[in-house]
């Protein structure tokens, strides 16, 4: 490893057990674990810098040129600033900072504190970064705009952030009612293409709904699933470690029951668990701290109620 990156983490390590009594064991045990961490937030800050500059570019090489519009926050962010004098940097900030105070209360601190950043980092690129203008063909503008911008919510997930506050408006939404996250976005873009057609045309209106559903299908693709929630499926060797975290850093529940493997037909116990989409990239993580060698299947859910899928918030 990079001297500078081994620094960091032995720096980082000392902080966290200071005025701790450890043995060895414990101080080589946090060290593993925060180069975990570390590697982790390389890729998610990789994945939140591509995705920002995808959807910069979605903007401002398709959309903006055009006055055309999307669905969800982003929508109602171009719907204004095409209606006032208002930068759409600014508004991107101001529309997303409601949802991402949602997150911080049901989805946790480190995926609000990603999202903003992320947005802020929107907001600077599409005001500073000159993207060329590609067309001027309705039709190419709302299929590759959606694209793009699609592509880069995408990335900002696989980050463990978002950089369009709807999903965890719907996710906020579904534990508080019995309205499903797809019911929630749904009736959301349908307000927005509504407003869209009374303060521009039918056609920009019609437009925007071609562009929301490039966007939303290729944010689908990029985060392996049209499902919002995912089934996972652990065997480790260290499953009640895993079955412990699931439950106190991630409040989720779990569910373990026995197996056996099928060369040895050795007992092991197989631990599964429902998250939501938003929450993978910390559950990666966490899994990679205690065994890297641990068998993780993923399968998408169509939907889910009862149990502890309306979660408590984390602590």
């Amino acid at each position: 490893m990079n001297p500078f990156f081994q620094y960091i983490i032995s720096e980082t390590v000392k902080r966290k057990l200071k005025n701790k009594k450890y043995k060895p064991v414990h101080y080589e045990k946090e060290k593993e674990n925060t180069k975990v961490e570390l590697s982790h937030l390389v890729r998610d800050i990789f994945f939140i810098l591509i995705g920002v500059l995808s959807a910069g570019f979605g903007l401002k090489g398709f959309l903006l040129p055009n006055m055309f519009v999307d669905g969800g926050a982003m929508g109602i962010s171009l719907i204004i600033a095409e209606s006032t004098a208002i930068p759409l940097a600014i508004l991107i900030v101001l529309v997303n900072l409601p949802f991402i105070i949602m997150g911080f209360s049901s989805i946790g601190k480190q995926f609000a504190l990603k999202s903003i950043i992320a947005i802020i980092l929107l907001a600077i690129s599409v005001h500073i970064i000159p993207f060329p203008t590609i067309t001027d063909d309705k039709l190419l503008i709302a299929v590759f705009g959606g694209f793009f911008l699609g592509l880069g919510i995408g990335l900002a997930i696989r980050g463990g952030s978002v950089i369009d506050g709807t999903e965890v408006l719907a996710v906020y939404i579904s534990r508080k009612t019995s309205l499903t996250i797809g019911d929630v976005i749904l009736l959301f873009n349908i307000v927005i293409f509504s407003v869209a057609a009374y303060v521009f045309s039918i056609e920009v209106s019609l437009y925007a709904m071609l562009t929301y559903l490039a966007a939303s299908k290729t944010v689908d693709f990029v985060v392996s699933g049209i499902e919002e929630y995912v089934g996972v499926t652990i065997i480790s060797d260290f499953s009640d470690d895993i079955r412990l975290v699931i439950i106190e850093k991630l409040g989720r529940g779990c569910t373990v029951y026995s197996g056996k493997r099928g060369q040895t037909l050795q007992q092991t116990e197989i631990v599964y668990t429902l998250i939501t989409r938003l929450e993978l990239a910390k559950l990666h993580t966490e899994i990679d701290k205690i065994d890297k060698n641990a068998f993780v299947v993923m399968h998408s859910i169509k939907d889910a109620k009862g149990g502890m899928i309306k979660k408590r918030p984390l602590k």
